[in-house]
């Protein structure tokens, strides 16, 4: 069997109310991928003001006091994934006065498993994403978390 060497990919939207984006998520994220666990591929912030206007920014848009804190992940942004379509359906359910983060994440921890598995003849049938608050309350329920 063939191996691969591109992981699952997520999109991730991460509202942040009052358009209050300051930087506080970028060490855990530059954390993951120092340790290989994932692979940034784009990001693009949305964000819709007080009157409802609507803008966007690019990485490379940043502001002087964002754009430091994402000099550890150069090489990891491709970019070109999101674009303005993007933009327009994130603005549609956003309510004035707040921000949105979409983050496409590569799992690139997953390659050498499925790799793996392909070795020893099996192979990826699905996969779904259970959110982290509805795990950790079946978790609670099953007293293992």
């Amino acid at each position: 069997m063939d191996t691969v060497d591109v992981g699952p990919v997520d999109i991730l939207m991460l509202r942040f109310p009052g358009n209050q984006f300051k930087g506080e998520i970028l060490p855990a994220m530059r954390e993951l991928v120092v340790n290989g666990l994932v692979r940034i591929v784009d990001l693009l912030f949305v964000y819709k003001d007080d009157a409802g206007t609507v803008g966007s920014i690019e990485l490379a848009g940043l502001g002087p006091d964002l754009k430091p804190a994402f000099a550890d992940l150069d090489g990891q942004l491709g970019g070109g994934v999101l674009d303005a379509e993007d933009v327009d359906e994130v603005a549609a359910g956003l309510p004035p006065g707040n921000s949105v983060a979409v983050l496409v994440v590569e799992n690139t921890w997953a390659i050498p498993f499925v790799n793996a598995v392909r070795n020893a003849g099996g192979e990826v049938a699905d996969q779904a994403r259970v959110p982290a608050e509805t795990a950790s309350r079946a978790l609670r329920g099953l007293d293992i978390g």
